[in-house]
């Protein structure tokens, strides 16, 4: 059973007249990727915030690694780690000396630290690079750092604010197959991000907030299921297969030049499964099949009204 590292209820926040949550609903499963999708000014970084004890909700409860984020706020502090959207690398010390820096910070012992800092400089690929300056560090680089930085203190939940924006593709890869590690550690991931394909690479769960409300949650896929245009993409060997299986599903679109019908339904398993047993009972052979559902753009597009290009704007 998984542990809840993460709920939040009720979360409200206005500033002014202005809403910026409105009553919102989370909860986070220990050692899983939550995604936090959102427009600009959706509120995703007053969330963020609200669960980091940098800001107090004006209403609603919050627990994070089991401590209340009110009550408990260090506590909670000394759960979590926060990397924000720019890496806040020190650019005048070497890596090394960031990650020292951050030990001292943590309070460690001159042994731990040592062995801490010479483990983490291998596992983010920068022990070459460790007694160089941080401002001869490429955007990848600085950001490994950044948050090689924030594993010091081994949190169990990490808050990432929108790690890879500005980074090339190579580093993103980069950057997804750490984090990837990391939960395989069993820490908890918390990323938002405006990359819609970072989030359905990563992410277990995933939360579409627009306007300070949640407008959907679940898994990537879903999310897609929610969508109408989910169909199966049927291809059959011969002409006889292809027409015996038009008759029997008289709602799927024919391409008679490629022997394909497109089948429309949810994508889901067991419909799929039902699919094909259908054609089994009636002795149809399918040569191929495949599903197709739409992407996370089209849900943020359906959700939000605006693609995930617009809304980064």
């Amino acid at each position: 059973m998984t542990t809840t590292a993460i709920t939040a209820s009720g979360l409200r926040k206005a500033f002014g007249d202005k809403v910026v949550l409105d009553g919102i609903d989370l909860e986070v499963g220990q050692g899983t990727v939550f995604s936090l999708l959102g427009p600009n000014g959706a509120g995703k970084t007053t969330t963020v915030n609200v669960l980091t004890t940098l800001m107090t909700a004006d209403s609603g409860t919050a627990t994070v690694a089991g401590h209340d984020v009110t009550t408990g706020t260090k506590a909670v502090r000394a759960a979590i780690g926060v990397t924000g959207q720019f890496a806040a690398v020190d650019e005048l010390l070497t890596g090394q000396e960031n990650l020292q820096l951050m030990a001292d910070l943590k309070g460690l012992s001159s042994s731990d630290s040592k062995r801490i800092i010479a483990d983490l400089l291998e596992r983010f690929d920068l022990t070459e690079s460790a007694q160089k300056q941080a401002s001869t560090y490429s955007g990848g680089m600085r950001r490994k750092l950044d948050l090689a930085m924030t594993l010091v203190g081994s949190p169990k939940i990490i808050f990432l604010d929108e790690p890879t924006t500005g980074l090339d593709p190579r580093s993103r890869r980069t950057m997804w197959e750490i984090v990837r590690g990391l939960v395989a550690d069993g820490v908890t991931i918390f990323l938002t991000t405006q990359y819609l394909e970072e989030a359905d690479q990563l992410a277990d769960r995933i939360a579409v907030l627009d306007h300070g409300r949640l407008v959907a949650q679940g898994t990537p896929e879903e999310l897609k299921r929610q969508l109408p245009g989910s169909h199966v993409r049927l291809r059959f060997a011969d002409v006889t297969a292809f027409e015996a299986a038009a008759l029997a599903l008289p709602d799927a679109t024919r391409n008679d030049e490629d022997l394909v019908l497109r089948v429309p339904g949810d994508g889901g398993a067991k419909s799929v499964r039902a699919l094909l047993n259908e054609l089994d009972d009636k002795s149809i052979d399918v040569e191929e099949f495949s599903v197709h559902t739409p992407d996370l753009d089209d849900v943020f597009l359906a959700l939000t009204g605006r693609t995930s290009t617009e809304a980064a704007k």
